[in-house]
């Protein structure tokens, strides 16, 4: 007779609410049923949904026209050199130094700092910085650094902060400045407290970082490397000024040569250092970043599309009705402002002229900060991109910090504006 196994005696062990998991998991889990679920979803959304409905209609063509232009604006110029850059951390960075410098045993400072200057250099949106997120955690940093990456990307963004100081004044400027960095830190650590156990587990797994890495390639020519594309990455999507910052307006005048001369460099590399083999292994780990990401983030698009729509566009959720709630310092309009920031898509830069018309329709200071500071470090879309690599409970309690510290900083700042005016 044969032994039971783990698996055949674990549905008898445990509580009945596990037990009901595990049977729901497992249901799940069959191919077939899967789809049955979708397309009952789909069913109900044609069966309920009223399409007839003019602000329905008008959502539903916003979410069309914000995927049309994320992805003119974003894929080709944005996420694609991410994904190259992605898989090139994969294949090439040695594992060993990315442990040393962001794992969860590396000196703190070193590697907090690391990742808080390093998302600051690539001044990205939230959507970008997934696959160079994606890339390093799975090189090998350690949870906090990696998610302190994650939210100093698009959030201690200098070109928005300097941005934001000229438009909306230096003292929120400012503020968001300190706050974004020190959340950059704060955020990543208590991830590192929260998680460091199994983190640990993770990082000892060598099998979890398995790739092709040639440590006989001297470490300037892979810097020389990653550089090129980081600088392709930032110029070609250098933002216009509006001519009162000089050096920022000849950048932007020159990116596309300043771009070229990036990728001449590195087009030299790649042909002169790399064999067929590495550059196929690229090509590979490029794709299958693009496969994992593309399709979660279209969704999310669409949905933040539907819901909130472009800026001025009317959608299922008007802006004004957004300003309504958030006019006051109270902990209801800055939590609000927190949740709709870490809801709503903001492309690089974009979030000052938004903000803008948001405190010209009657937003509070205080809201203001929390959403700048929610806002540019999450979407939806990369929501659903950061669950499916570290799963629903870390995703969750990093949105939450993000929205909490928002929150908190938001009252504490908006209570100093009404104090010192």
């Amino acid at each position: 007779m044969n032994n039971p196994t783990e698996t055949d005696t674990a549905p008898a062990t445990g509580s009945p609410l596990s037990r009901v998991r595990l049977k729901l998991r497992e249901m799940w889990s069959e191919p077939k049923n899967k789809a049955l679920s979708i397309m009952f979803g789909v069913f109900l959304l044609a069966f309920f949904v009223p399409w007839e409905s003019p602000r329905v209609s008008s959502a539903l063509q916003e979410s069309f026209l914000l995927l049309n232009y994320y992805a003119r604006e974003h894929v080709i110029l944005c996420l694609i050199p991410a994904f190259f850059i992605a898989g090139a951390i994969t294949v090439f960075l040695n594992q060993q130094a990315v442990i040393k410098y962001l794992g969860p045993d590396a000196p703190k400072l070193l590697a907090y700092s690391v990742a808080s200057v390093s998302g600051t250099i690539l001044a990205v949106c939230s959507c970008t910085v997934l696959p160079l997120f994606k890339g390093i955690y799975k090189k090998g940093a350690g949870l906090g650094p990696a998610v302190s990456f994650l939210y100093s990307g698009p959030a201690v963004n200098v070109l928005a902060i300097i941005l934001t100081a000229k438009v909306l004044g230096l003292q929120l400027g400012v503020a968001r400045a300190v706050g974004a960095i020190l959340f950059a830190f704060v955020i990543g650590f208590i991830m590192h407290l929260l998680f460091l156990k199994e983190d640990r587990e993770r990082t000892t797994n060598a099998a979890m970082f398995a790739s092709v890495e040639d440590d006989s390639r001297p470490l300037s020519r892979t810097v020389i490397y990653m550089a090129s594309m980081i600088g392709i990455l930032v110029f070609l999507n250098w933002a216009p000024g509006d001519g009162d910052i000089v050096w920022w307006d000849m950048i932007y005048r020159f990116r596309f040569a300043i771009t070229g001369v990036f990728a001449a460099v590195l087009a030299y590399s790649l042909v002169r250092w790399f064999t067929r083999t590495e550059l196929g292994d690229w090509v590979v780990a490029t794709r299958d970043f693009a496969v994992q990401i593309l399709p979660l983030l279209f969704a999310g698009v669409m949905v933040a599309g539907f819901l909130l729509g472009r800026p001025g566009q009317m959608a299922l959720i008007p802006e004004e009705w957004i300003a309504g709630l958030v006019g006051t310092n109270s902990l209801w309009s800055n939590l609000f402002a927190s949740v709709a920031g870490a809801l709503m898509y903001f492309a690089t830069l974009t979030e000052v002229p938004i903000m803008q018309g948001l405190l010209g329709a009657g937003m509070n200071e205080g809201p203001a900060l929390a959403l700048l500071l929610a806002g540019p470090s999450l979407s939806l879309p990369a929501l659903l991109v950061i669950g499916g690599e570290l799963g629903l409970k870390k995703t969750l309690t990093y949105a939450g910090l993000v929205v909490v510290l928002s929150t908190t900083a938001g009252m504490i700042y908006g209570n100093l504006v009404v104090n010192l005016l």
